[in-house]
């Protein structure tokens, strides 16, 4: 299976700031739309990634305040991306060694959607499913 599978079943939606957008603006969007993370774009490009993580980290532990800290102060600038051809597998191979839960997916230089550990999981335990129940059917036949 690959990860576009998962973007044509969960959808291409993705959630994006600015540069300069408050800590707690994006914070509050990620709660609204129920993510856990943001990209940050400027100009259509991304410039780094946001997360629940960077906030505890950066925000919290550091002692800033969320409404006077622009996200780029705290988003991690070297985002790792995947493509829509590469394997589920190869996907959480990556986001396992480089201790990341969101990745965004790229194809030809542009966005097209956001998947996290949670999505790659679900989707191997789907897949495991369909397999188990597969060789019952072929068992008892």
């Amino acid at each position: 299976m690959q990860v576009k599978t998962i973007l044509d079943t969960k959808g291409h939606e993705f959630w994006s700031v600015g540069p300069q957008t408050s800590v707690y603006d994006a914070v509050r969007l990620m709660a609204e739309k129920e993510v856990g993370s943001v990209l940050v774009l400027e100009n259509g490009k991304v410039q780094g990634i946001v997360t629940e993580r960077d906030y505890a980290r950066k925000v919290v532990l550091e002692g800033k305040t969320s409404p006077d800290t622009p996200v780029a102060e705290i988003m991690t600038t070297q985002v790792l991306c995947t493509r829509p051809e590469q394997t589920i597998e190869e996907a959480m191979a990556l986001m396992t060694d480089k201790r990341v839960r969101h990745l965004p997916v790229l194809a030809d230089g542009q966005i097209t959607g956001v998947v996290s550990i949670g999505d790659l999981v679900k989707a191997v335990i789907s897949e495991q499913q369909f397999l188990i129940q597969q060789l019952e059917s072929y068992i008892t036949s």
